[in-house]
Parts: C-alpha cells; sequence; structure tokens
C-alpha cells in the first residue's frame, strides 16, 4: 500500500477542538472523533483498484442521537418487536450485560458502539478489531456461504465488492435466548435466524462509512436499518489493551442485571452524569479499578475490594 505525502501532511489538521461543537472532555478526545478539516486527500487503493479501509477509525458522534443503541436512526428510537422480541429483550434484562462478564461482544453490537475500532483487510479476508480484544472476520475469497455452519457471535461473514462499496453478509448468529448475546449496549435480542448486511464505504482518505441493514423475522417485524460516519484517528493512536476476564469476579458479583436506565433519548450512558463516553483507564491493565466507569451501574460508589475510607481529619 502507498500512501500519498499529502496524506501524511494532512493528518494533523483535525477540527479546532476550541469550537463549540468539538469535542469538550478528555475521555470524549480519547473515544470520539473529530471531524477532519484539511485538504481533501483521495481514496487509498490496492493493487486492483479497490478502496482499501484499513486504519484507526474514531466514530463521528451524531448530536441527539445515542450510541450503543440499535433504534438511534428509527422514530423515537423504537425498534419494531415481534412478540418473541419482547420477551426476549424482558428476559436479557434479568440477565448481566454478557460484555461485561467477558463474553465476546459480537456484532452488530460492536458496530453500534461508542468506542473506536481498527480495520486490516486483504484481497482474502475483511477484520475488524474492537476495543476489550474482540475481533471479527469475513472471507473475501469469492467462497459460497456454508450451508450449516456453526453459529458465531459475529455471525458468518462473507464479503465481496459492489463498485467502490464493499459489501458483508453475516449469517448463523448466536441466540439471545441462550443469555450470552445482546444485539446492541441497550440489551436488544437478535436471533440465529437474523441476516447482518454491511456497507462499508471510504469516500476519501479520512473518512469512512457504515450502513447496515438487520433482518430478524424471529424477534423484529421488519428490518432495521443503521448508519453511522468514522473519522481516521490522528497518527499514533491505536487499540488499548484491556483484560475484561481481570474484572470478571467483581463484575458477576456486583452488577446489576440488565442495561440500566436508558433515558428518552435513547442512551444508558456512562454513570450518573450522562457521559457519552466512558473514563480512561477503564479499570484493568492500566489501573486496579474496576471497570466502574465503563460498566456503568457502580459508578462513583465504593467497591467491595476498596479500603474502608480514611477518618477526616480533626
Amino acid at each position: 500500500m502507498a500512501l500519498s505525502a499529502a496524506a501524511l501532511s494532512a493528518s494533523a489538521q483535525y477540527r479546532d477542538e476550541a469550537k463549540p461543537d468539538s469535542i469538550t472532555t478528555k475521555s470524549e478526545a480519547i473515544w470520539l472523533g473529530t471531524d477532519y478539516a484539511g485538504k481533501p486527500v483521495s481514496t487509498p487503493r490496492d493493487a486492483k483498484g479497490k478502496p482499501l479501509l484499513n486504519g484507526y477509525w474514531k466514530l463521528l458522534h451524531e448530536a441527539n442521537k445515542p450510541d450503543g443503541n440499535l433504534g438511534k436512526d428509527l422514530p423515537n428510537f423504537q425498534l419494531p418487536y415481534t412478540a418473541a422480541g419482547k420477551a426476549a429483550l424482558a428476559a436479557n434484562a434479568k440477565i448481566v450485560d454478557p460484555e461485561a462478564r467477558c463474553i465476546v461482544t459480537g456484532i452488530p453490537r460492536a458496530l453500534t458502539a461508542v468506542l473506536p475500532f481498527e480495520i486490516q483487510h486483504n484481497g482474502v479476508r475483511f477484520a475488524s478489531f474492537h476495543q476489550l480484544g474482540w475481533h471479527r472476520l469475513a472471507w473475501l475469497d469469492d467462497r459460497k456461504p456454508a450451508a450449516d455452519p456453526d453459529p458465531r457471535y459475529s455471525g458468518n461473514g462473507i464479503g465481496k465488492w459492489d463498485g467502490d462499496t464493499l459489501v458483508i453478509r453475516s449469517h448463523a448468529f448466536k441466540d439471545s435466548a441462550e443469555g450470552r448475546v445482546w444485539a446492541d449496549d441497550n440489551a436488544n435480542p437478535i436471533s440465529t435466524d437474523a441476516v447482518l448486511v454491511e456497507r462499508w464505504t471510504r469516500p476519501d482518505y479520512h473518512h469512512l462509512n457504515l450502513e447496515f441493514t438487520l433482518t430478524d423475522a424471529k424477534y423484529y417485524s421488519k428490518p432495521i436499518k443503521y448508519s453511522r460516519k468514522f473519522v481516521l484517528a490522528p497518527e499514533g493512536e491505536a487499540l488499548k489493551e484491556f483484560s475484561c476476564e481481570w474484572n470478571t469476579h467483581w463484575v458477576t458479583t456486583q452488577l446489576e442485571p440488565g442495561p440500566g436506565k436508558i433515558g428518552a433519548d435513547g442512551n444508558r450512558y456512562f454513570g450518573p452524569d450522562k457521559q457519552i463516553v466512558p473514563d480512561w483507564p477503564l479499570g484493568a491493565v492500566d489501573d486496579d479499578g474496576r471497570g466502574t466507569g465503563y460498566w456503568l451501574y457502580r459508578k462513583n460508589k465504593p467497591k467491595p475490594s476498596d479500603l474502608p475510607p480514611k477518618p477526616e481529619a480533626k
């Protein structure tokens, strides 16, 4: 892959963070993208002329839209549940978040999250790497989908090019009825019959777009469409290490079941102060916390392993 000198010199020309619509907190600067404001740079391409989607991508957060919510683009954020879908949602509300239990996040949930991710692909396979240590893979070698594949958290993905759009079709997912997978942060369900079709485009060097359609007749009465936009992270930023196994005992014994309180705006937030992103460190490798800012419900409360508070000086 050859990158132009213009692309490299432009990597620092992002929106002025002093502007009112820009990122305002340290946590937001770590997790969210600020739009590129420099000279446009053309889309990088491989030897066959197809766009290269490789890079570390950060979300361009949409004002007044919830992240981690499969119904983000629907009126009042309301999903078209079937009777079975409502029952599955209610069942999910009675279990501790599978992601917090260190179970593979899967898709579409990882694609709706607020956290950055990395894409690496070649002519044979597409790979996306997500925060918390998860990854997903899709074949790009013109193979036919398996007739009876084993269900997976990210489904079984096969990709192909439609012009400059990479289309990935995934089927045979794990079912929420097993108690180990949610379709998004809000505990919405996904069934083993679901089909997810992603459409990835890179209109220029610094931007990446995703549109997907989830069709799941078991839990939803009609297909669900979803879209979002990302910006290439400034040079030097990369995935952060996180070991969810370290938190598992604390999470499973202390975390409340379900997705937590979801506001009328469709967001469950990262703590009672309505942060749209979690704090960093998340609470595993980089400090001795328990991920309280990330796992939401216990933020700013004492952790079971904390020492008693020191008495006030008299």
